[in-house]
């Protein structure tokens, strides 16, 4: 709701609706308080119809730890979609942390890859969702400022906020006056 559009690829501006929102709630995934990286993943792909319902509609699930090849190493993509509308192929790339900016270039390589051996003729260039726990736009804006492969980072919730943060923080977006019971 709240992302900058200047940073949306050009597929998706051209699209018309963002397909993609700044964070996503999973309060599904019932993870506990401490989880890696390989927790994540493990749960979105149980709950992978909820996941996919969190994230819009057109997703279309391909594979998790998607397999690609270059110069003989092997590489794993977290989570691998295609997007209808789009038509292009979605790398998910999870992050259990806040935002880095050198996860930027991972996720730029695996679009790299997509392109070059995956991608068919008919579709368009791969975009790459960087789902982190947490981030800072200013950052996210700095890291993202050069690339050219398109890419958002969203960041995810274990649960809501709390409702009073959230009627505080929609009174503050709206600018009306404050409620009380």
């Amino acid at each position: 709701m709240l992302s900058k559009e200047n940073l949306l690829p050009e597929s998706v501006k051209k699209l018309g609706e963002n397909p993609f929102l700044d964070s996503y709630v999973m309060e599904f995934l019932n993870l506990p308080n401490e989880f890696h990286e390989n927790d994540l993943r493990k749960a979105l792909i149980k709950n992978m119809k909820d996941f996919i319902l969190e994230l819009g509609k057109d997703f279309t699930f391909i594979d998790e730890e998607y397999k690609v090849q270059v110069g003989g190493d092997d590489f794993r993509i977290d989570l691998l979609f295609y997007h209808r509308g789009l038509q292009c192929l979605v790398a998910i790339e999870l992050k259990i942390g806040k935002f880095k900016p050198e996860y930027i270039s991972k996720l730029d390589f695996y679009l790299e890859a997509l392109d070059r051996q995956v991608k068919k003729d008919n579709e368009n260039p791969s975009v790459g969702l960087l789902l982190c726990a947490a981030k800072n736009d200013e950052v996210v804006e700095y890291a993202m400022s050069r690339t050219m492969s398109p890419m958002l980072v969203s960041q995810y919730q274990l649960q809501l906020p709390d409702k009073a943060v959230l009627e505080k923080k929609l009174q503050q977006l709206v600018n009306i006056p404050q409620i009380v019971e």
